[in-house]
């Protein structure tokens, strides 16, 4: 009896792209896939620098990880989660004598000491809402409502469509999903940690074969399966020590060292929301995230001396404790840059001061800054993007200009 070859039946585009995403998340190998979408882009050189940007899902209390010690307030209103002084037993690590980074950031204090980390205090979105998913949903949009596309896509729509070296996109999200800031027309590939078995090299072939002629997804599939290789290449040298956060930052890391690596990438952490028994979360949250920072500088090598990583969460919390030693949503919060290309070892604040009258709405630290304006210091003066990418990443936002002082000269 002859065998015959099962029958397949058709797939439509947006059901093969969702088996697609799902393997690129679920096979040990790493897939990459790309969204097939197309741009046409304008001259622009990427060169060697990288961005990396961290977004820290839950809302990180800015005045716990960056303590106002020097502020006369500060220790009534923070009461159990003010920290002891810079050089007291358990104390925060000093910054330059009115502020102290939490002790469990000792690889982003030594970034500070370095002069390779600014931090940002009472800063914030442009929005003030306490919602979680309204304020990440701004906060990636870069608009004042949600859309359907990220500030950080819309921008990259100004590199060449040729930046992308060897095939490998200009462009990744590391994780699980892709997050909104990553979203839109410009092709982003995508990287997941290992999660059960690979699926057979045959399967991916065959992928390959079936979508061959689509004019759409032929080009994406083959740029996912270029971008898989490129992974395996890179990673499988050397394996990423640890998981969740750390892995993903270490193997951000490795990839943005490659010559004909991605430029720009994307990660998070989520469990900020510290509503309750928050010293003893916060220590191991930031401690995580510390040694993420730390292996993303460790594995980029000589490539961290043209990065430049911002650190930012959707909002800060209260200033006051509440009833379960924790702090509950609030407005101004503080923000992290870092990598070689940063003019660090400074704590940059307009401190607006947390005495009788200085909270907004008697509750909140009161925002100084905008987070825009960091933003599009890093589009305009680090990836070198002309104004037009500023415009189309934040439509609504032609009176807040980029902010001198954050990057090397």
């Amino acid at each position: 009896m002859s065998k015959t070859t099962p029958h397949l039946p058709k797939l439509g585009r947006r059901g093969l792209l969702l088996g697609l995403s799902a393997l690129a998340v679920a096979g040990q190998s790493r897939l990459a896939i790309a969204a097939p979408a197309r741009t046409t882009a304008a001259a622009s050189g990427r060169g060697e620098a990288r961005l990396v940007v961290v977004l820290l899902r839950g809302a990180l209390d800015g005045l716990a990880v960056v303590q106002a010690y020097g502020d006369p307030a500060f220790r009534e209103l923070r009461q159990t989660l003010a920290l002891p002084e810079p050089g007291a037993e358990g104390g925060v690590l000093d910054l330059g004598g009115f502020f102290g980074l939490h002790p469990s950031m000792a690889n982003l204090h030594g970034m500070f000491r370095a002069n390779e980390a600014l931090v940002l205090h009472a800063i914030a979105g442009p929005y003030r809402t306490r919602s979680h998913f309204d304020a990440q949903d701004m906060l990636e949009s870069g608009a004042d409502s949600r859309l359907s596309s990220g500030w950080l896509n819309r921008a990259l729509q100004s590199l060449p469509a040729d930046a992308d070296a060897q095939g490998a996109r200009a462009a990744l999200a590391l994780g699980l999903d892709m997050p909104l800031l990553l979203r839109g027309p410009r092709p982003v590939s995508m990287f997941a940690p290992p999660r059960g078995e690979a699926p057979p090299a045959e399967l991916y072939a065959r992928l390959a074969d079936l979508t061959h002629d689509d004019p759409l997804l032929g080009p994406a599939v083959q740029e996912g399966l270029r971008a898989r290789g490129f992974a395996n290449g890179v990673l499988d040298k050397e394996e990423t020590r640890g998981g969740g956060f750390l892995y993903l930052a270490g193997s951000a890391g490795r990839l943005l060292a490659a010559a004909d690596g991605p430029r720009v990438a994307a990660l998070e952490m989520g469990g900020w929301d510290t509503h309750a028994a928050q010293p003893n979360r916060l220590k191991g949250q930031l401690a995580q995230l510390d040694a993420g920072l730390g292996a993303l500088r460790e594995q980029m090598g000589e490539a961290w001396k043209h990065c430049a990583v911002l650190v930012m969460t959707e909002f800060g919390r209260t200033v006051r404790v509440n009833g379960n030693n924790g702090t509950d949503h609030g407005t101004g919060g503080a923000a992290f840059l870092l990598g070689g290309a940063v003019a660090g070892g400074r704590v940059m604040a307009d401190w607006p001061g947390l005495g009788q009258g200085r909270l907004f709405e008697d509750r909140d630290l009161q925002p100084s800054m905008d987070l825009r304006e960091v933003a599009k210091t890093l589009l305009r003066d680090h990836l070198r993007l002309p104004a037009a990418a500023l415009d189309a990443a934040f439509p609504d936002s032609r009176q807040v200009g980029p902010r001198s002082g954050l990057l090397r000269a």
